[in-house]
């Protein structure tokens, strides 16, 4: 059973990081992996109510963490079509490369920690299409918003999928988690940062800045949305994702709760905001045009892998490899930092979830070592290649980054960022 159990999520595993070159969907090859394995323990099982049990006792552990990024994909949606973001990166006018490389990559850093690293990269690199001429000096930017997205999403609770997954599961916990890692976080940013502050010269030419665009957008309080209603949607928004840790401590329920409970108070300020409008002219405002515009594919995606994970730690060969890496390796500490490399190759979700299955909270209770600087290694390794994230996925796809190109310029600068943190992480305890 565990053979054929194995060889069926290393081969879906395979087709997950191979999604370029096989041509297929990552979410589809993780849908059947999921469903495949799950099938194959319950066809082998004697206990057939017993794996049915299990089966409903991760898909509640599952939900949790889906429920929690539907939520706070669609109060970033929301934003997004109120032209919340521009209010911020419209405020950008420097044309000194090595000023508005420090601007955006700060932005993006602490963005990245209250919205996520995805939605942040997006926007980042969308702004930076618009008041940069293509160019190397552009492609560089990029690689540099990908890196700081992933720093600036280790250190926060909802920044990043793996470090929302160890929330959610009780691994780490709000403060200790951002306290603990904001350094680390930041010094893996620093050094690249410095670095590219000596090799950027040149200055910027002068883009017009198409009305509309993230740079410039339109407010139009009959037909649209005001410049009031964008700064207000903004503000809501951003402090309802700042709630959600808040109301997960006093209330001690799942974090998806308050995020639920944000969406639904976000929900009825769109309601009011746009009640003198027409059904028509209200709908691109609308949480439920909001909700078509998320990235389920994504959501599936994680149901998938999660659900595949599940079946390796019900079989109780998660634990059995942790064992092993133990006697093998020796220092936890190694094995962390490796695991963070590996999250390069592939996605850190699997890698993070795998990760947690191994290590028994029992044995490493909440806020341990382990896991807060998993958490780091996972959110920070994955920029050493543009595959290696989502943020990185999302630049490469908008900006048309090639890997070769990756890993020539950036992929040096991002492990030695990571190694930096990572060091100082370790220095700190």
């Amino acid at each position: 059973m565990l053979t054929t159990i194995i060889i069926i999520f290393v081969v879906g595993y395979l087709a997950i990081a191979l999604e370029e070159t096989i041509k297929v969907n990552k979410t589809a090859s993780a849908l059947i992996t999921g469903v495949l394995c799950w099938t194959a323990y319950v066809l082998y099982s004697s206990e057939t109510e017993l794996v049915v049990e299990e089966l409903s006792a991760h898909l509640g552990e599952i939900s949790e963490i889906l429920f929690f990024l539907l939520g706070a994909m669609t109060i970033v949606e929301l934003i997004d079509a109120h032209e919340g973001f521009a209010i911020i990166t419209e405020r950008i006018k420097t044309r000194n490369p090595v000023y508005l490389l420090w601007i955006i990559c700060i932005l993006t850093f602490f963005l990245s920690a209250l919205l996520d690293n995805l939605t942040t990269s997006i926007v980042m690199v969308s702004l930076l299409r618009k008041i940069m001429p293509e160019g190397e000096q552009r492609k560089l930017m990029a690689g540099m918003i990908i890196i700081a997205a992933n720093s600036g999403g280790a250190w926060s609770p909802i920044g990043d999928v793996s470090t929302t997954m160890l929330w959610i599961g009780g691994q780490v916990s709000t403060f200790a988690i951002i306290t603990n890692l904001i350094i680390p976080s930041m010094v893996s940013l620093a050094v690249p940062l410095l670095y590219m502050t000596f090799a950027m010269k040149g200055s910027l030419k002068a883009i017009p800045i198409q009305p509309g665009s993230v740079a410039s957008p339109i407010f139009d309080a009959e037909n649209g949305v005001s410049r009031g209603q964008g700064r207000l949607m903004l503000y809501a928004g951003v402090t309802g994702l700042l709630f959600v840790p808040i109301f997960k401590t006093v209330t001690h329920l799942p974090p998806y709760m308050g995020m639920l409970l944000s969406l639904g108070a976000l929900w009825v300020l769109s309601e009011i905001l746009h009640s003198d409008k027409d059904e028509e002219d209200r709908l691109p405002y609308t949480p439920a045009y909001a909700l078509s515009k998320i990235d389920v594919p994504s959501i599936l995606f994680f149901l998938g892998i999660l659900a595949a994970v599940g079946v390796l730690e019900a079989t109780n060969v998660l634990s059995d490899l942790a064992a092993r890496l133990d006697a093998l390796v020796g220092n936890l500490d190694v094995i962390v930092v490796v695991i963070g490399a590996v999250s390069a190759i592939v996605d850190n979700v699997p890698v993070v979830a795998a990760a947690m299955g191994m290590y028994d909270i029992d044995t490493y209770p909440t806020d341990h070592k382990l896991w807060e600087f998993m958490a780091y290694c996972a959110g920070t390794g994955g920029s050493m290649l543009v595959i290696g994230s989502a943020a990185g996925v999302a630049v490469m796809g908008i900006e048309k980054l090639d890997f070769i190109w990756y890993l020539k310029k950036i992929a040096f600068l991002a492990m030695i960022g990571y190694l930096a943190g990572a060091g100082v992480y370790l220095l700190m305890f």
